[in-house]
C-alpha cells in the first residue's frame, strides 16, 4: 500500500531514485529539499504548481517559501514516517520546477 510505512531499505532505495535531481534528504524522518529560484514570483508559481499536485494526490506537502526558495518537506503522519506516497510527491515536485 503508498501509506505503508517504508523499512529502511526500500527508504534508501526511493531515495536513490530522487538521486539525479540532487539536493534531497532524510531529516529527522522528514523527506526535504530546499529548492531555489531566479525569482520570489518563480518561488511562488512552483509552490502553486506543487499544491495543485498535492491536492490531487490528497497528501501535502509542508512549503516554507522565502525570497528566491522554497524548502519542501514531507512525511506521512498516519504512518508515523515515510511512504511511497511522500516519493511521488517529491517526484512530482521536481517535475513542477
Amino acid at each position: 500500500m503508498k501509506r505503508d510505512k517504508l523499512g529502511d531499505a526500500q527508504i534508501e532505495a526511493a531515495l536513490a531514485s530522487l538521486a539525479g535531481f540532487g539536493g534531497w534528504s532524510i531529516e529527522h524522518g522528514i523527506l526535504a529539499k530546499e529548492f531555489r529560484f531566479t525569482s520570489y514570483l518563480d518561488g511562488m508559481r512552483f509552490a502553486a504548481r506543487v499544491a495543485e499536485a498535492a491536492e490531487a494526490m490528497n497528501h501535502h506537502p509542508d512549503l516554507l517559501i522565502s525570497w528566491r526558495r522554497v524548502r519542501f518537506s514531507v512525511h506521512t503522519h498516519s504512518a508515523g514516517g515515510l511512504t511511497e506516497l511522500d516519493f511521488e510527491l517529491a517526484m512530482r515536485a521536481e517535475q513542477a520546477v
